[in-house]
């Protein structure tokens, strides 16, 4: 499993993902960078992820959904607020309406990915900042912290180019 660590502070209303990986920098950005990389990992297993929209610039939209295993659709969007390739990203990120449209009812978090060279491998850290200790415990709640830590965990194998879309 390449997450290593996991931090919880419901004071600085953060959540933070340490992961690594036994590739470069470079390639590890990509599973960013490319929607569909992205998709192979974004959602946990059994819920793969789907972008309609992939603006990859600062102030670039995305729009994506999951597809749970009984066909059930998760929608959600980011606004990239930063970009510093191949070492820095930021996003605002959210639950959307059936209609890919930001839905305000559990609010949006703040997400700061870096990866560090760390000669040869890469550590990736994403560090995730909440509205409130309620907004963080509710998402806590509904499975936050697995969910990343399963996603997390399949992005090996889009590095190895070894899993097809949908997990």
């Amino acid at each position: 499993m390449p997450v290593i660590d996991v931090q919880k502070d419901v004071e600085a209303l953060s959540l933070t993902f340490v992961a690594e990986f036994d590739a470069s920098v470079e390639q590890v950005w990509q599973v960013w960078a490319d929607p569909r990389r992205l998709e192979r990992w974004w959602g946990p297993p059994g819920w793969p992820a789907t972008f309609e929209q992939h603006e990859f610039r600062e102030g670039g939209r995305c729009r994506y959904h999951m597809t749970g295993p009984q066909g059930e659709k998760a929608p959600g969007w980011w606004t990239i607020t930063a970009v510093d390739a191949p070492h820095r990203l930021e996003f605002d990120d959210g639950f959307a309406d059936e209609h890919g449209e930001p839905d305000t009812s559990l609010g949006a978090t703040h997400a700061v990915v870096t990866l560090e060279d760390l000669g040869g491998r890469t550590r990736m850290t994403t560090f995730s900042t909440f509205e409130s200790a309620d907004q963080l415990r509710t998402m806590l709640e509904m499975g936050m912290e697995e969910g990343m830590r399963q996603a997390m965990g399949q992005i090996d194998d889009v590095l190895a180019g070894s899993v097809p879309a949908g997990g």
